[in-house]
């Protein structure tokens, strides 16, 4: 029997495999390299290495685009057939949940799973994910709190417990207690991109714009290497800061830079284009021809019921790039979602109101906008991302009540904003 690096059993491996394996993982937690290829030479290796099938379908179901779940899904079909072990079978439960549509019932089966297996990391760093793709900010705090007393402080990986406990505690508001963590794991493991982003998040929650253009700079080296595939999110972190600060050229400038410049199809650094260009049009800049290249990405991704966070950013490139069409058929896809699953739910409670909302908002109509954001707002903790992605909401809708002379609105609006950052202008 062969174990892993946290010492769990793997079925079907080698020695050499397993080694690759741990690569592959230690791969993942950084964001960087290539873990898939990892896990090809361990395949090789051991074709019946179940975890090597696993890894990659976790990698390829967290990343939330239609056609990177439908290869998971593949994958796990070619797991099933092997002799597995009960942890195994757990990751293919928590897979098929995910392929029904069920993204909380897959979190809540890997809740179950690391009660059973505290040293699983994929599965906590797996699990983690889900619950960032959910809005589920308790869980992304708890399901990791519940599992560190259990690793020892010489277990391998335990850093990066700390990294993703730091972005729940952000997430929950416990700002400095998050920073602290965020701080312990990046100091442990450097290229933590995820512990260093969990501390970014905390200084834009905070209003700490000066000192978050500080830390970026700082620790750019950690970050921003061209095997990171988590710098565009980082460097759209740091745009938003030049944006708090007044400074949208330097904003645009970094969307024209290192958030655009390699024109990546990934859905994740879609979300972070699209919510950069939405965000500059609302400071009132001049973005000519850039809309068009980002729709053009888009229209492989957005389908109207795999995942509604990403298809709301679809709306917004289609918006600006004016193929009202495309948004068109999006929300008459999103109404025809009858699908009594999780993600059917969100499709017509959370992703049709902010669809119909900002397409209402672009073409002019602020008081429907105004109607439907104020509304959606409320609810879209429920269905994905984090406070800083959904933040575009409240600006959006902040913009509506100036644009349309909704007063009264506009002014709770700003008081509002003013609470929590009143050292930040309150507007887009």
């Amino acid at each position: 029997m062969h174990y892993d690096r946290q010492g769990n059993a793997v079925s079907g491996a080698s020695g050499n495999a397993v080694a690759l394996f741990d690569e592959a993982v230690y791969a993942f937690n950084i964001y960087r390299g290539d873990p898939f290829a990892l896990l090809d030479q361990a395949l090789l290796e051991a074709p019946e290495f179940a975890m090597a099938r696993i890894a990659k379908a976790h990698m390829l179901a967290t990343s939330s685009e239609p056609g990177a779940i439908a290869k998971a899904r593949v994958l796990t079909d070619r797991v099933r057939p092997l002799p597995l072990n009960d942890r195994e079978q757990s990751h293919v439960a928590a897979l098929d949940f995910v392929f029904k549509g069920e993204w909380s019932l897959a979190a809540i089966h890997l809740d179950r799973h690391s009660f059973s297996f505290p040293h699983d990391l994929l599965a906590l760093q797996a699990g983690h994910l889900f619950d960032f793709l959910r809005g589920n900010a308790r869980n992304l705090r708890d399901r990791i709190a519940r599992a560190l007393p259990l690793w020892s402080a010489d277990q391998p990986g335990r850093s990066f417990l700390f990294g993703m406990h730091a972005f729940g505690l952000e997430e929950c508001g416990d700002y400095a207690r998050a920073e602290d963590q965020g701080r312990r794991a990046v100091a442990e493991e450097p290229l933590d991109c995820w512990a260093h982003h969990a501390v970014t998040h905390v200084m834009e929650m905070q209003g700490r714009a000066q000192d978050g253009i500080g830390w970026m700079i700082a620790r750019e080296p950690y970050w921003s290497g061209d095997d990171n595939g988590f710098k565009v999110h980082n460097w759209w972190h740091r745009a938003l800061f030049h944006l708090e600060l007044g400074q949208a050229e330097d904003a645009l400038a970094l969307y024209d830079g290192p958030v655009r410049e390699d024109r990546s199809g990934l859905v994740f650094d879609l979300v972070d284009a699209t919510a950069l260009l939405w965000r500059l049009h609302l400071a009132g800049v001049e973005l000519g021809d850039r809309w068009q290249e980002v729709a053009d990405a888009w229209d492989r991704h957005a389908d109207g019921h795999t995942y509604p966070f990403n298809d709301w950013h679809a709306a917004m490139a289609w918006l600006g790039a004016g193929r009202m069409e495309r948004v068109e058929e999006l929300i008459t896809r999103q109404k025809a979602n009858a699908a009594e699953t999780e993600t059917g739910r969100w499709v017509r409670q959370f992703g049709l109101p902010l669809t119909e909302g900002f397409a209402a908002f672009w073409n002019g109509d602020f008081k429907q906008a105004s109607i439907s954001l104020y509304a959606g707002r409320f609810i879209t903790n429920a269905f994905g991302g984090s406070h800083a992605q959904r933040d575009i909401i409240d600006l959006t809708l902040l913009a509506a009540a100036q644009r349309g002379g909704l007063t009264h609105l506009a002014e709770a609006l700003v008081n509002e904003r003013l609470a929590l950052k009143p050292h930040v202008p309150p507007g887009p």
